[in-house]
């Protein structure tokens, strides 16, 4: 089934697109974006915001602990992420996903796409905490009681390893549409 997917892929990709320019997606404030540290910690990026300031606050459930940490930036003076803030913010999950504690020693959240930008495009810490486990699960029971929006966020790991994949292996035009193929056979 791999090996059916890499070859539809490579097949979408050769014969696609031909300087088509697929209109990018874009992540909304308040969307959710789930993934897991180095060390397995389950973590969420809550993005907020506006083009002049934008606020990413990551939260995170370790063994018998919870940790969070804020970052703001104006990541919008940078060309690549006005054309597709999607790709930026899976970019930024990557990077936490590499390492084990996603706020320790993360004082600026680097992109690629974003190497050349000016200074105040990074995403720079301006705060973090630690809670105890107790703490943490009454928050989340008190969450679970509240009305949520119906399923937001979930398969954002799969998500963002489709579009992984897709940026690997499709051309930059095709990436949202091998991320969506890819996804589908991935469940």
């Amino acid at each position: 089934m791999k090996s059916f997917t890499l070859l539809f892929l490579v097949v979408i990709c050769g014969t696609g697109g031909l300087g088509q320019k697929l209109k990018p997606k874009k992540r909304s404030n308040g969307e959710e974006i789930k993934f897991r540290t180095k060390t397995k910690d389950i973590c969420t990026i809550n993005i907020s915001g506006d083009d002049e300031e934008m606020k990413l606050r990551i939260e995170c459930k370790s063994q018998g602990m919870s940790y969070w940490c804020e970052f703001t930036g104006k990541p919008s003076v940078c060309r690549a992420f006005r054309n597709n803030p999607k790709i930026y913010w899976n970019q930024i999950a990557a990077e936490l996903r590499k390492i084990p504690h996603a706020c320790e020693s993360m004082e600026v959240l680097k992109t690629s796409m974003c190497q050349k930008a000016p200074p105040e495009a990074l995403m720079k810490q301006i705060a973090a905490g630690v809670e105890p486990e107790e703490l943490a699960n009454q928050e989340e029971s008190v969450q679970k009681m509240s009305p949520s929006m119906g399923g937001a966020g979930q398969g954002s790991e799969n998500e963002t390893e489709a579009m992984k994949l897709a940026r690997e292996h499709c051309w930059e035009s095709l990436h949202d549409f091998c991320s969506y193929i890819i996804g589908i056979f991935r469940g």
